[in-house]
This record gives C-alpha cells, structure tokens and sequence, in this order.
C-alpha cells in the first residue's frame, strides 16, 4: 500500500465523523493488499451502478417500491450474491474484490447496497446488528429492516429475533432487537469492517495484515484497552518487545482494573528483560 493511500486512510479514520467518505475508506482498506489499486477507478463504478439504477427506477416511486425495483437492479441484473461457501475469503471484505467478483459478506454487500439505493433517494442506515450486519429503510409510516445478503430480503421481528438467538442464544425481546436496530455511524460502520478483517488474518495467522488492521482500529478509537492489547499481543509475536511492553502498558493504564492485568505485567516483566538483552 502506497505510503499516500495509508496516510489519506489514516486521516480519515482519525477525522471528524461528518467528513468520513465511507465508500471511499472501504477501498483503502482493500488497498492494503492491491498496493496498485485504483481507488477512483472502483468509486466510479459504484457511482455508475448508482446512476443507472436511478435512470431505471422512477424517480417520484415510492420508497417501497425502489426497494423491490433496487433489489431486482443489484441481484438480478448485476448479480450480486452471497458468498455463503467460502465466508472467510478476506477478498469478500475487500470492495473491489466484490464489485469485480459480485459477491461478498453483508458488511460489503450493504456498503455496496447503500451506495446505490442513496442515488434513488432512499433513506438507508446500516445497522451493526449482532453477528449479521443489516441495512434498514424509514419509511414515510416505519422503517423495513433489509438483508443484502439474503438479497435484499425485507427481515420482520421473528427473523431478527432468530439472529440474535443464533448469536447470543435465549429468549429475546422485542426491545432487545429494537436496541439493536440503532442506525451505525459511518465510524462505526467501518471498526466492524477492519474487526472482521482482523479475526480473519489472525484466524490464517497473517500478523503482518493483522497489524496494519490493527494499527488503523486503534486510530479510529484510541481509548479501546482490548485493541490496544490484542495489538500489542501480535506485536509480541512478531518480536517487536519495545511496541509490545508499550501496547500493554497503555493497556494496564486504560483498564486497570481489568481481569487479565496479573497476566499482563507479567508478560511486561519478561518482555523488558528481552529488550534488555537486545541493547
């Protein structure tokens, strides 16, 4: 990745909520592995996709309406998809990668889903809802609750309250999945983005790309204890001690009342002695 793609990254994860161009954020995330990648070619794809569906689609429909016309547009015609078989494949959480292959995990598929449905003037929030990331529409008379990667499939409360059981498990309210329906801001839209790319490359043991995420996570929400100490962890593995005594030392500061801490000083302790043994 090109030092002046990482640093415009770096910018505008730290940024201002309201100045964050969440399309463009999500391409510099997939910019870390195409360090030729085109980022403005990508967007300009995704504006077109957005005009032409704004051309097919009338203008004065209802909101409805353009959701059905929308759904038919990007599954049908465009033939995005799920990709269901292979949901780990960290190109599904690449942009690009989904435009160019038309598949993806809800997250990306949402983002790709909002792009387009906000040039037919629809009024769409994604929702990091648990284990399953949605999309949700006001309407003039409520809000429909949408899954793009079913398809764009309108979910009502017995849907939602089966995900949320499949992820937490027990009854559940209706008021538990109403607090849940909370619009995401694009902040925290894109945290759930480079979260799930982080349990990726940690899960195929990728610490170099667990960093670089890692690295961007910590700027968008510096206060977080347990990024500051998953990062440090991984900085251990790499026999980076100095990054890591100082990741874990910031950690015991945030929380110092944390559970781990015994564990954590302890670590420090035997991590000082290796860099004292580096100089």
């Amino acid at each position: 990745m090109s030092g002046v793609l990482a640093e415009r990254l770096t910018t505008i994860i730290g940024g201002p909520e309201d100045d964050i161009p969440l399309t463009e954020a999500a391409l510099l995330v997939a910019a870390h592995r195409y360090s030729d990648l085109d980022v403005r070619y990508y967007l300009d794809v995704i504006e077109d996709f957005g005009a032409r569906a704004a051309r097919q689609i009338g203008e004065d429909s209802a909101a409805a309406d353009k959701v059905v016309a929308l759904n038919h547009y990007l599954f049908d015609e465009l033939g995005f998809a799920p990709n269901a078989q292979d949901y780990f494949d960290p190109r599904n959480s690449f942009l690009n990668e989904v435009v160019e292959r038309r598949t993806g995990i809800p997250i990306t598929l949402s983002l790709v889903y909002m792009a387009v449905g906000n040039h037919l003037g629809l009024a769409l929030n994604g929702v990091c809802y648990p284990g399953h990331f949605l999309v949700k529409c006001e309407l003039r008379d409520g809000i429909i609750v949408l899954d793009p990667f079913s398809r764009g499939q309108s979910l009502d409360i017995c849907d939602l309250q089966r995900l949320l059981r499949e992820t937490q498990g027990g009854e559940v309210s209706r008021a538990i999945v109403a607090a849940c329906l909370v619009a995401a801001s694009k902040r925290e839209i894109l945290l759930r983005m480079l979260r799930n790319l982080k349990m990726i490359y940690m899960r195929n043991h990728e610490l170099d790309n667990a960093l670089t995420i890692m690295n961007w996570i910590v700027a968008a929400n510096p206060g977080q204890a347990a990024e500051i100490r998953d990062r440090g962890t991984v900085y251990q593995e790499l026999e980076c001690f100095r990054a890591a005594v100082s990741d874990f030392e910031r950690y015991l500061e945030l929380a110092p009342d944390c559970n781990d801490g015994d564990r954590i000083r302890e670590r420090v302790v035997q991590l000082q002695r290796s860099v004292s043994l580096l100089n």
